[in-house]
């Protein structure tokens, strides 16, 4: 295989990547477990959300650069230049001396994160045939998920024994030994070739990004910040298209993410993103604030979504196997509107098991949606293209995050102001707002009620979005085949 990784050392080098993916996975957790005791040592409350916002704007911003440069260097030294990056930023945070100056570390550390994920799918990729990526995948995807149990476990024992700062020095030992093993094991043979970087491209494509996240984040900024924003987004992202059609090396090659099956893919991923994030903010909510159940209840209605997403991703080999890919895209793609249907028959009395198998068939259809759209996508492009298309799907699922909690936080606030008058509206959010607010919204029958009918306009927004996902992923191009491999079927999808 030409400028290829070797594929000598596979289960070390996997092993390595699902280390290094750990690293990062946990950080949103545990960071968000400390929290509380950060803003109580260094003030500044004001800047509470943009600990979390700095570090996700950067990440899914370089996301598509870092994907890019690893097609032109290849996937190693961009992956360690990343993961150290990564690492300064946590020991500067660790040393942070006041919110504003944690919100710049943070931004530092997501600069470096936003290398890890796409470039260490790409390795996957390269090192694994399409019928071995789907366990490969799964190991992933259960990385993932301990990080989601391990991180406010960890934090809340770091924070309450040792100082703060350890929730980010943890990360220096984790991250050096990943470094030391990516340089033994992970072996390339990349041809030496002159790359002139597009620096304008990155630059505009980050202005104009980062305006948009901005936009969607701070929804509750004045009309002409947001006015401004948006023109800072149109203008440079007019530009950055116009630079990226004469630029040698793009850092977008827009007809390659123009191709049919990059295009739905994308366009399946970023809506299947905002369907999840709804599910995520909006169904514990739900638990604790009409369904009165306690923290600990709601968090399992969502670890069922982190159950289903592994255990669908490490089953979609022998799926491929049985039914072909495309039947597995399609059937994943029913799964996930149908989990979400489960969201409209809660009711104030309603068990929490009925959310969780929501969640359940949810998270198991974005895991086939999810994986096959990573592989179809790996599989249709040659090895200098790949971590491009790898990082367009990622990058579609941050956007979708993002926009999928700006929509669906703005569907609920609608739902509020329809369904309560004005002092009404403003008690139930100031309730909100309060550490112990929705425990007294579940024993106040009225807001209950309200509560229950507005969260109610959210989970129309979740089908309809899951819905949209579902006719969405009928539109990537996948050849039907029953007793063909996976990689031959992926192979026509290609030609498309």
């Amino acid at each position: 295989m030409s400028n290829a990784a070797q594929r000598s050392n596979r289960v070390l080098i996997v092993a390595t990547i699902m280390v290094a993916t750990f690293m990062v996975a946990i950080e949103a957790t545990i960071v968000a477990t400390a929290m509380p005791r950060i803003v109580g040592e260094l003030g500044g409350f004001s800047y509470y959300s943009w600990v979390f916002s700095a570090f996700l704007l950067a990440q899914s911003t370089t996301t598509v650069i870092y994907g890019k440069l690893s097609d032109i260097f290849g996937r190693k030294p961009v992956l360690i230049g990343g993961i150290l990056i990564f690492l300064v930023g946590s020991a500067l945070c660790g040393l942070a001396w006041s919110m504003m100056s944690l919100v710049l570390f943070r931004l530092l550390q997501g600069l470096g994160a936003g290398a890890i994920q796409p470039v260490t799918t790409t390795i996957i990729g390269d090192l694994f045939k399409l019928e071995e990526r789907g366990r490969v995948q799964g190991f992933m995807a259960t990385v993932w998920a301990t990080s989601a149990v391990v991180g406010p476990l960890a934090g809340g024992i770091i924070v309450d024994n040792i100082s703060w700062a350890w929730i980010f020095w943890i990360n220096l030992p984790i991250g050096i030994i990943s470094i030391i093993a990516f340089m033994i094991f992970l072996k390339e043979d990349v041809a030496h070739k002159q790359a002139k970087i597009d620096y304008l491209g990155s630059v505009l494509f980050s202005i104009s990004i980062v305006a948009l996240l901005v936009m969607l984040t701070e929804t509750d900024a004045s009309a002409w910040i947001l006015l401004s924003l948006f023109a800072v987004f149109v203008i440079s992202g007019i530009l950055f298209l116009r630079q990226e059609k004469r630029a040698p090396e793009p850092i977008i090659s827009i007809p390659l993410w123009s191709r049919r099956l990059i295009a739905t893919s994308n366009a399946a991923t970023l809506l299947a993103g905002m369907a999840l994030i709804g599910l995520s903010t909006i169904l514990p909510i739900y638990v604790q604030g009409v369904l009165g159940r306690s923290p600990i209840v709601a968090g399992f209605t969502l670890t069922m979504l982190v159950v289903g997403w592994p255990l669908a991703v490490m089953l979609s080999g022998r799926f491929y196997r049985a039914f072909g890919i495309r039947r597995t895209l399609r059937v994943g793609s029913l799964l996930f509107p149908f989990g979400a249907s489960f969201l409209l028959f809660l009711t104030p009395d309603s068990s929490p098991v009925l959310a969780g198998a929501g969640s359940f068939f949810m998270g198991f259809g974005m895991g086939l949606i999810s994986l096959t759209s990573i592989v179809l996508v790996q599989d249709s492009v040659e090895w200098s293209m790949r971590g491009s298309a790898t990082a367009s799907i990622i990058f579609s699922r941050s956007l979708g995050n993002t926009l999928g909690a700006t929509v669906l936080g703005a569907i609920l606030n609608a739902g509020i102001n329809h369904y309560a008058g004005g002092e009404a509206a403003a008690g139930l959010r100031e309730a909100l707002n309060q550490p112990t607010g929705l425990s007294a919204l579940a024993a106040d029958p009225a807001i209950r009620t309200v509560f229950n009918a507005a969260l109610h306009w959210s989970f129309w927004g979740v089908v309809v979005v899951a819905v949209l996902t579902f006719f969405t992923t009928w539109l990537i191009p996948v050849a039907p085949s029953r007793k063909r491999d996976g990689a031959a079927v992926a192979s026509e999808a290609a030609s498309h």
